[in-house]
């Protein structure tokens, strides 16, 4: 019995990195008594079936560290969530909506942007002020002539790394740049729809050197309002720290009450978009909460 790393699964195989080899793996039926499924990222113990054919069992899960639903990966350190600043354009309600859903886990945060090369730098620079208080940083790239790359390598070094973001924003490429040893596959933009084709269809973990692993997800293009409360939401957008204590009302909810501090300072010093998100997501929870029962909105 040995240990090991899942770093990919497909179709109930198991593929596990052991020091030596990757083994193709199944695991035991009392995993699926319990409920419990193989993630990759996964540290595990293995029998080996057989050796030169590179067959095994998976027999234990060891402890997790941590375990994210979407993208479905365990064991990371961060994550860096890729939009693309054109073609497509970012969509600034997703976004929003991957980092509260990272935040609620402790997972922390970087934000890609890629395509730099074909807008200006204000438009950098606004999107890198607007959430420079949400995330560990803002790494802008350009996949086409490499510039911002080894920035994004490292702000890997030493970590375990998701890779996530929408189809079509350069997330493959990016992914072909920092391990030009692996040949993901990279597709086009359909221009009808906007998003990628022939792209990530399921999670796989890259080891790029010791300790340094990157975890390539399928793209999204939707994503659920985590559950929690509604009034709990604003817990989970630092913009509106410095602005705790301000308002009239201690029960504050930033949407509608007079003399809002937060409201008062959207435009100024709240990005107006990342404002909007969270209203949007306030009442979406709202009703969520309407609907059980749990709030008198």
């Amino acid at each position: 019995m040995i240990t090991g790393k899942i770093i990919r699964g497909v179709g109930g195989f198991y593929y596990v990195a052991t020091p030596d080899a990757v083994y193709e793996c199944k695991a035991k039926g009392i995993f699926r008594k319990d409920d419990i499924k193989p993630l990759v990222g996964d540290d595990v113990t293995l029998t080996i079936l057989d050796e030169e054919a590179g067959l095994g069992n998976i027999d234990e899960i060891l402890p997790r560290k941590n375990e994210l639903i979407r993208p479905a990966v365990a064991n990371v350190d961060q994550a860096i969530v890729v939009f693309s600043l054109k073609s497509p354009k970012p969509n600034r309600g997703l976004l929003d909506r991957f980092l509260l859903m990272m935040d609620m886990q402790d997972v922390p945060v970087w934000l890609c942007l890629t395509k730099t090369d074909l807008v200006g730098k204000e438009e950098v620079e606004a999107l890198e002020k607007a959430y420079e208080k949400c995330t560990l940083g803002v790494l802008p790239i350009s996949n086409l002539d490499g510039s911002g790359i080894r920035s994004v390598r490292s702000a890997m070094k030493g970590k375990t790394t998701v890779l996530a973001g929408p189809s079509g924003v350069g997330k493959s490429s990016l992914v072909s740049h920092i391990c030009p040893d692996i040949n993901p596959e990279v597709g086009s933009v359909s221009k009808k729809t906007q998003r990628g084709k022939h792209t990530t269809r399921h999670s796989e973990l890259y080891q790029m050197d010791d300790g340094t692993f990157l975890c390539d997800t399928p793209g999204f293009s939707a994503l659920s309002v985590p559950e929690m409360l509604p009034e709990e939401l604003a817990a989970y957008m630092p913009e509106f720290d410095d602005y705790l204590g301000q308002c009239r009302f201690q029960t504050c909810t930033h949407i509608h009450e007079p003399d809002c501090a937060v409201r008062e300072a959207v435009g100024v010093t709240i990005d107006e978009e990342r404002y909007a998100s969270y209203a949007q997501m306030f009442e979406e929870l709202n009703l969520m909460a309407v609907k059980a029962g749990r709030s008198k909105r």
